[in-house]
């Protein structure tokens, strides 16, 4: 059987999405996600780590704890020789909470061929056992910088919440909390109270300051939809979508009801339908709008991201 090419992003990265459908994992990564508790550290004998196919669902299984991050390399490979390192010191700085896996793709075809690596430097992640795209080729530090950002990101969507630590490390058991942002602070406070709407203004206020602010713009993104669903009761959001199909702002609500409970498929196929139907130029752009947000919130690393991106950039053009 011939082995299908996968599609390439800009910028050389693998879609990997065609081997992360709902519900498919790698074979020998049957991994639930969010099985890893708040403040849960796991012992590995290593943050960097060889993997071999023979151990490979050893790693896969981590992948519940902590994003797992999956260098495809040879010893011929210049080009691995200059991304090596840089993802070696990046897997350090962010202390168990990213695992680095090796793979030799000379010494472990079957590897080399379950994430179609067609060229190397691949590479790609698991999160929850599903495979996630990130890039091809040797990239500048700073880029992998942002990568592993959003890789950690979209884990924390995901419900990884733990750490691993080198086994037998005093106090590694212990993980690190991140600061927070003073700027974020008055935001965070007023979620914590269950007040979205002065959340969502505090957010506002810190973008308008800082537009390069990620994470505040992420958070926004996030509290908006809290805010949206706040009081409202699933079946009185379904009842009204379904006595009223061609009410944008109803089936909007369904769509942002089905990201909050994890149905993402569902959600973006709702919306990207809706959107192909709909004659309104107002209720079009809301429609992108509101898909461009839950984008977001999801995370723009995942692959059903760039699959829904992809279909809603045809219905534009």
């Amino acid at each position: 059987m011939t082995q299908q090419i996968p599609d390439r992003f800009v910028g050389g990265a693998v879609d990997l999405s065609h081997l992360a459908a709902a519900n498919q994992q790698l074979p020998g990564a049957a991994v639930p996600a969010g099985t890893s508790a708040p403040g849960e550290s796991v012992p590995v004998p290593a943050l960097i780590l060889d993997v071999t196919d023979q151990s490979f669902e050893q790693v896969a299984q981590l992948s519940a704890i902590v994003p797992v991050v999956i260098d495809l390399w040879a010893e011929w490979c210049q080009p691995c020789k200059t991304l090596g390192p840089i993802l070696e010191k990046l897997a350090l700085e962010y202390e168990g909470r990213i695992l680095l896996a090796k793979v030799d793709v000379d010494a472990n075809p079957g590897l080399a061929q379950a994430f179609q690596a067609q060229s190397i430097p691949t590479v790609v992640a698991l999160v929850a056992g599903r495979p996630v795209p990130l890039f091809q080729g040797a990239i500048p530090e700073a880029q992998v910088r942002e990568v592993f950002a959003q890789l950690v990101r979209l884990g924390e969507q995901q419900g990884l919440a733990g750490r691993v630590h080198i086994a037998g490390e005093e106090g590694a058991a212990e993980p690190l909390e991140a600061p927070v942002n003073p700027a974020h602070e008055a935001a965070l406070a007023a979620i914590e109270l269950g007040d979205y709407a002065t959340a969502i203004t505090e957010y506002e206020q810190v973008l308008a300051k800082a537009p390069a602010d990620h994470e505040a713009h992420a958070a926004l993104m996030q509290v908006r939809l809290l805010h949206r669903l706040q009081g409202k009761g699933a079946e009185e959001i379904r009842q009204a979508a379904a006595a009223n199909p061609s009410d944008a702002q109803a089936q909007m609500l369904v769509a942002d009801l089905d990201v909050a409970g994890g149905h993402v498929e569902d959600s973006f196929l709702r919306l990207l339908d809706l959107f192909a139907a709909s004659t309104e130029p107002g209720d079009r752009t809301a429609i992108r709008e509101r898909l461009l947000e839950l984008f977001e919130v999801v995370g723009t690393a995942d692959p059903r991201v760039a699959l829904a991106r992809g279909r809603l950039a045809s219905l534009l053009y």
